[in-house]
């Protein structure tokens, strides 16, 4: 009777907390055993790379001599010199007009594709939602310019941009659009607009995909009672899809907007050694490479980590993205 007597709500519910928390430490105790292979592979393939290119970018580091590389502090990304006349010469990254443009080349080629891709995407992703003979074929064609490699689309694209050969002009040619050849990847005035079409019509599957899972987890019967009531389809859109989907559209927004920011085999296969299509990963590689200025390609490999991480956190932060599918 005594030990029945013990046994209060307060000390069954202590009890409870007790193995509860025990349960709570083993799960995350086996979630990190289980993600320890993962985490050890990206320290070693990603984490690594990543610091030595931070540590190399602060060197005069040569491709050709990497062990003998000296530390200069913060010359390759910015200095200058004070010459007899009182003038002040800047150098360095942050004082390259080079740079800035491929700045300024990146986010343009982010913003007017991700925007395009966003709204194209959830065009595609409402028609495949909707009930229609054939539904499962069109979702698996609408997928093929995504699954083809970019290596591969880019040199496709290339041919039929030819302005010698490419079919488009021939075709634009033949409905009098236009009233001679044009060099879309040549020109400054094409080059980015011809860059935009290929990303634009390779990625947007991408973001239909994303897109349609969201839609995919609204249940159907809110529908019902929408069209019962007789509300007008863009006002559902508006009021009630668009709110429901926005998690998985934000996440899906972040997801295009890392490949769009450090974008490299499209611009470089399309549009190679071209001023108004170059993008920072195209510059960086450049140096790092090709001009034998590792230190200095270091340096802007390592601004364009800085600035891919400001604007995805800024993003997540403003737009209160959970990459678990939710809201903050």
């Amino acid at each position: 009777m005594t030990e029945l007597a013990l046994e209060t709500p307060s000390t069954v519910a202590v009890a409870r907390s007790g193995i509860g928390s025990d349960l709570r430490a083993q799960r995350v105790r086996a979630a990190w055993i289980f993600l320890a292979p993962t985490l050890f592979v990206l320290a070693v393939v990603a984490g690594w790379p990543l610091l030595r290119t931070i540590y190399f970018s602060f060197t005069d580091a040569s491709l050709t001599d990497l062990s003998g590389a000296n530390f200069v502090g913060f010359k390759n990304y910015l200095s200058w010199i004070t010459l007899k006349s009182g003038r002040v010469v800047y150098s360095g990254l942050l004082a390259d007009p080079a740079w800035w443009g491929a700045v300024w080349n990146t986010l343009k080629f982010t913003l007017i594709s991700v925007t395009i891709e966003t709204a194209f995407g959830l065009i595609v992703a409402l028609v495949l939602n909707a009930e229609f003979p054939g539904r499962g074929l069109v979702r698996a064609a609408i997928l093929i310019p995504w699954a083809i490699p970019t290596i591969v689309s880019a040199k496709m694209w290339a041919w039929m941009l030819n302005d010698q050969f490419g079919i488009l002009n021939d075709m634009l040619l033949g409905l009098g659009l236009i009233s001679q050849k044009i060099a879309w990847t040549a020109s400054p005035d094409t080059a980015m607009i011809a860059v935009l079409v290929v990303d634009v019509w390779k990625t947007t599957p991408f973001m239909a995909l994303l897109i349609l899972a969201g839609l995919q987890m609204v249940p159907g019967d809110i529908y019902e009672a929408a069209r019962i009531d007789g509300i007008h389809p863009l006002r559902v859109f508006w009021r009630l899809t668009l709110p429901l989907i926005r998690p998985a559209l934000m996440v899906a927004i972040i997801f295009r907007m890392l490949d769009s920011l450090r974008i490299f085999d499209l611009i470089y296969v399309l549009t190679p050694n071209n001023a108004q299509t170059r993008t920072m990963s195209v510059l960086a590689r450049e140096n790092l490479f090709e001009f034998d200025k590792f230190a200095y390609g270091a340096a802007a490999s390592t601004m364009l980590f800085l600035i891919i991480a400001t604007i995805t956190v800024l993003y997540m932060w403003f737009g209160r993205v959970n990459l678990e599918g939710g809201e903050r």
